[in-house]
Parts: C-alpha cells; sequence; structure tokens
C-alpha cells in the first residue's frame, strides 16, 4: 500500500468508510461504485459489531440496524470478495477483535488473504497483544495484508514510537480524542500531533475522525497522504442517496 501512495501524483488520497448490511447489501454496492467512479483511492468496509466502541452515535446506529436487518459475518467476507473483483481499489476491513475471535482470528485473517482486502483496522487489539495476528497477516497474506497501527493523541512520543516499529501498510492517525462523527478543529493541535506521529513512522500517514469538508482534505494534503471520511458520508447517503455521495466525494479534493 506504501507503493501505491508513493506512485500518486495525488496531493491526498481519499479513504471512505461504510457499514456493510446498511441500510442494505444492495445499497452498499451502489454506494460503492458511486465512492469509486468519485474517485475515492482507497475503502474500509466496516463488518458491524454489537458494541462499537470507536464509533460515535451514526456509525453505531447503522451497525445495529445491520445486526438487526440479519447481517452474517461470511456473507459479509462473500460480499467483500466480489467486491474486490468488481473494483480495482484496495479494500480494507475495519471491525472489533470479538467478531475476528468469534469467526476464529487466524481463520479470518486467512479469508481477508484469499480474497485480496489489503489491510486490517481492528481498534479495539492494543499493538502488544496484536503480535500473533500481525504473524497472521505476513504468513498468510505474503506482504500483501496489512495490520493498520493506529496513534492517538494521548499516546507519549515513546508509545508512537513502539506503535510506528510495529507498523506496515500505512499509519491510521486519529485526530482527536472521543468517537467518530464528532467536529475536529483542523489547527495547530492536530498539525502537531501529525508532526509526532511523522516522526514516529516513515509511512504513509492516514488521518480520520470529523474530516467532512473541501476545506478539511486541503488542510490535511499538507500533512498526510490519506484523509478519511466515513460518517458525513453516510448521513450524505442517509438523506440523498448514493449519487450524492459520489458527488459529495469528487467535490472533496
Amino acid at each position: 500500500m506504501e507503493k501505491l501512495i508513493r506512485n500518486t501524483d495525488k496531493k491526498i488520497l481519499l479513504m471512505s468508510h461504510l457499514v456493510l448490511g446498511y441500510p442494505s447489501m444492495q445499497a452498499n454496492q451502489e454506494v460503492i461504485a458511486a465512492m469509486v467512479a468519485s474517485g475515492v483511492d482507497l475503502m474500509e468496509l466496516q463488518i458491524p459489531f454489537s458494541e462499537p466502541i470507536a464509533d460515535g452515535p451514526m456509525i453505531a446506529r447503522a451497525n445495529q440496524s445491520a445486526l438487526d436487518n440479519g447481517f452474517k459475518v461470511r456473507e459479509g467476507l462473500a460480499f467483500i470478495a466480489q467486491t474486490i473483483k468488481k473494483h480495482k481499489i484496495p479494500f480494507l476491513i475495519m471491525t472489533y477483535y470479538n467478531i475476528l475471535m468469534a469467526y476464529g482470528v487466524e481463520d479470518f485473517i486467512k479469508e481477508a488473504a484469499r480474497i485480496g482486502v489489503k489491510g486490517l483496522i481492528i481498534p479495539d487489539l492494543p499493538p502488544q497483544e496484536a503480535g500473533q495476528a500481525i504473524s497472521w497477516c505476513q504468513e498468510h497474506g505474503g506482504g500483501s495484508l496489512d495490520w493498520i497501527q493506529l496513534m492517538t493523541p494521548t499516546s507519549s512520543d515513546a508509545r508512537l514510537a513502539e506503535i510506528g516499529s510495529k507498523a506496515s501498510g500505512f499509519v491510521y492517525c486519529v485526530a482527536r480524542k472521543g468517537v467518530t462523527g464528532k467536529k475536529t478543529d483542523f489547527g495547530n493541535e492536530l498539525a502537531q500531533f501529525i508532526k509526532r506521529c511523522r516522526a514516529a513512522t516513515s509511512l504513509p500517514l492516514a488521518v480520520g475522525f470529523g474530516v467532512k469538508s473541501h476545506q478539511d482534505v486541503a488542510q490535511l494534503a499538507n500533512l498526510a497522504e490519506i484523509a478519511v471520511v466515513g460518517t458525513a458520508a453516510i448521513k450524505i447517503h442517509e438523506e440523498h442517496g448514493a449519487k450524492a455521495v459520489g458527488e459529495f466525494f469528487a467535490g472533496l479534493r
């Protein structure tokens, strides 16, 4: 994934996020197609979980709605496999560690690698406990499945360096404390945090939590390689449909 970023002529890449099964798999197909057509560069597909602790109210509600509608992990993985075959951008899976445990951690990683997933984002598994999972990514992914590490503003420089030493693909920088969807100040405090992240790793940086406008993306273009947009796109899809989501992403850059 690092090679992909280095070879692009775009000033910043856009990574989108959607919750599988919300409001339906058919709707997922439509919005994924709209996002790809609008120039989204990579995408994280969230496997729903009943207690999504890193997510704000909107994404948490989407998770619960998908589960209430009967979402199954195996069906979600099959959907991801079909999506990867259809669209030629990198896809990542975002979910919580309980999902991997229920499926079987190694089996989940092996299946993700088999279907062509490029990265796993598991925000509730601390790096010091992820060693075996990272090894399985390397073993079964053959270098093409990254375990994406997260850096947060509350971490010390020593902690960021420890995380950076274990990172692959890119590093996800959480723009502020709290959950997804809340307002983020893209000012000096964030710039200083990104500077600390930059010192901790040579990998590309992705910044998420609160990115929702052209102005946000423009500010991040001077700080990071990837802007991550989630809640804002889900809200637009709810209110205006898949076509509007495509138009939204087209206007972000």
